[in-house]
């Protein structure tokens, strides 16, 4: 049963409120933070991980409502554990896969050259059409620039801040890149 509080959280999330995204970081970012630092991860694999359980909420909270039967932060923190288990297991395959050479034509990998590249051309033209400063921030979030530097090169009040200046502008990206009439084609 979502509690009242979590219902607020859930609206917050689904219109983008600062002041709700705020509240749900600073209440059950420390949880999650523990959780990953505690299984092989480090405070930016953290603040990456709630970044993408938030992120990943909202997009189906506009799609169309989410049916929870525990808390909203029970929900949240299962999210983010399997957000990191998975990356955890992605990281450990990619490892144990390095010796294995897979065996392709020169045709399939000029052919998945050719679609990297246009995914890479269309996200590369999207993120231009943000403005100046959203451009920046993202692009010293995917260089994984620490949170504290972030803070400090754009001014901002607070981690917190950034956060959410991050979330929104990697909302905008993803906006943009999926209104694109090439992105269908581009997503398998």
């Amino acid at each position: 049963m979502v509690t009242k509080n979590g219902i607020n959280y859930l609206e917050g999330l689904r219109t983008g409120d600062e002041k709700i995204i705020k509240a749900i970081y600073t209440s059950m970012f420390p949880k999650v933070r523990h959780f990953v630092l505690k299984n092989e991860g480090g405070q930016q694999d953290a603040e990456e991980v709630f970044q993408n359980a938030l992120y990943q909420l909202s997009i189906r909270l506009k799609v169309s409502d989410i049916e929870i039967k525990s808390s909203f932060e029970a929900y949240l923190f299962t999210v983010c554990k399997n957000i990191w288990r998975k990356e955890l297991n992605s990281k450990k395959r990619w490892v144990r896969n390095e010796e294995v050479i897979a065996l392709k034509s020169e045709e399939s990998n000029h052919s998945e050259a050719i679609i990297a590249q246009e995914r890479w051309d269309l996200f590369e033209e999207k993120l231009q059409q943000l403005s100046p400063n959203c451009k920046e921030l993202l692009k010293d979030y995917f260089k994984k620039v620490p949170y504290d530097r972030i803070v400090k090169k754009f001014q901002y009040a607070s981690e917190n801040v950034a956060f959410q200046r991050i979330f929104k502008c990697k909302k905008r990206l993803a906006d943009l890149i999926k209104k694109d009439g090439n992105y269908a084609k581009l997503k398998s």
